[in-house]
């Protein structure tokens, strides 16, 4: 970690702690969690010693926090988020979901996270689908690609708002609007922008939106959530649900066994015996995203901007090229740059890494994703070790 520059950022960069013994480039990769965070699982352990201080209504009280605060990231409601263990349990509610008939086709894209090949890919056999994966006409994976793909038999288009391999930016209203004239759905990965970038559901117009937390939301492994249009709670298929997402769950005393409803909103997809005070990774969560609301993804997005800029700017021209778009417009709240081959690509990561600049390789990219805690000072040090 570098010095900061000005008031604004050293006020930030107290929030974490210091990186002692490294430069820390990997938010995508995985997020360092921030001091708040770490003192509020350390009271929820201390308040562990002592169930009896905790009435029926603290199990409750957190997860319905951090529905709020997603809402507020989002411009979602509360009841459409639900609470789960990462953007893959997310996908598969929305797999198991749906009503699908032999021949619908699922569509997503060529080098795209694993997990939309590991939640479609078995619902060919289960379900009779056609998973079409879709590569880009040109250097990075456009709207415009996945709408030529579509036909009438697509139902689902499911791929990321930002790409984890190359940071792109996907123009996801153009899409929503061709997948809804044929009455199709998108599915948006989130994970790698929500919490950097400014997000209104309302203007992105998917259907659904699944995140890991463990990332831009500064929350632990573990941790994530599912948005669905309103309209879409009601409609899904039938499944097993979490005990404690039955209607009326909120009264101990008077549980319904005989014949459980779901709750009406998307806490039915809650992960099961997870969405509790008393679960850590939980209580990590709720102090992470509220850190990230005080923030605001905007702060976060103009300052990465800035940073990523700088890098493009000092990038050896001889030995690296840019990776991810270099119109900001374009670009998640990071960038990639790659050597003149695969393999020296992989030889200037490991040299990084050997001298504690930590950053990602995907896909042939090394990947740097700064926050606030990230100055100028640190993108110099990685400029550094390249030309070194």
């Amino acid at each position: 970690m570098g010095t900061a520059t000005t008031p604004l950022q050293t006020d930030w960069r107290q929030e974490w702690f210091e990186f002692e013994d490294a430069t820390y480039l990997n938010v995508s990769g995985q997020s360092p969690m921030p001091r708040v965070s770490l003192r509020a699982v350390q009271s929820a352990m201390e308040a562990k010693k002592y169930p009896h201080h905790k009435p029926d209504s603290t199990f409750f009280e957190v997860p319905n926090h951090i529905r709020a605060s997603i809402a507020r990231l989002i411009g979602g409601k509360a009841e459409e988020i639900a609470l789960t263990t990462g953007a893959s349990a997310g996908a598969a509610t929305v797999a198991y979901g749906l009503t699908w008939k032999p021949g619908d086709e699922i569509i997503t894209a060529k080098g795209e996270f694993p997990l939309q090949y590991t939640v479609w890919k078995p619902m060919e056999e289960r379900e009779g689908l056609k998973l079409k994966i879709v590569s880009p006409r040109d250097r990075f994976l456009t709207a415009d690609d996945l709408i030529a793909a579509m036909t009438p038999k697509t139902r689902l288009v499911s791929v990321s708002l930002v790409r984890f391999d190359d940071g792109s930016l996907l123009d996801a209203p153009r899409l929503a609007a061709a997948c809804h004239s044929q009455e199709a759905r998108l599915l948006l990965d989130v994970s790698q922008c929500c919490g950097a970038l400014p997000m209104d559901v309302t203007q992105l117009d998917a259907d659904f939106l699944v995140s890991a937390g463990y990332k831009w939301l500064l929350g632990p492994f573990g941790t994530g959530f599912f948005w669905a249009k309103s309209n879409h709670i009601g409609i899904m298929r039938p499944g097993p649900f979490y005990w404690m997402a039955v209607a009326g769950s909120d009264n101990f005393a008077s549980l319904s066994f005989d014949d459980p409803k779901p709750a009406p909103s998307a806490k039915r997809w809650d992960a099961p015996e997870w969405a509790s005070y008393f679960n850590f990774n939980l209580v990590a969560m709720d102090a992470s995203v509220d850190f990230v609301v005080r923030m605001g993804p905007e702060l976060v997005a103009a300052h990465n901007r800035r940073l990523i800029e700088f890098m493009y700017e000092r990038l050896p021209k001889d030995r690296c090229v840019p990776a991810s778009p270099l119109d900001p417009a374009q670009r998640g709240p990071y960038g990639c740059f790659a050597a003149r081959s695969r393999e020296k690509t992989a030889e200037l990561y490991q040299l990084l890494r050997k001298e504690n600049v930590v950053v990602s390789l995907r896909e042939g990219n090394i990947r740097v994703s700064p926050h606030l805690y990230n100055t100028e000072r640190d993108i110099d040090r990685l400029i550094s070790v390249i030309t070194s």
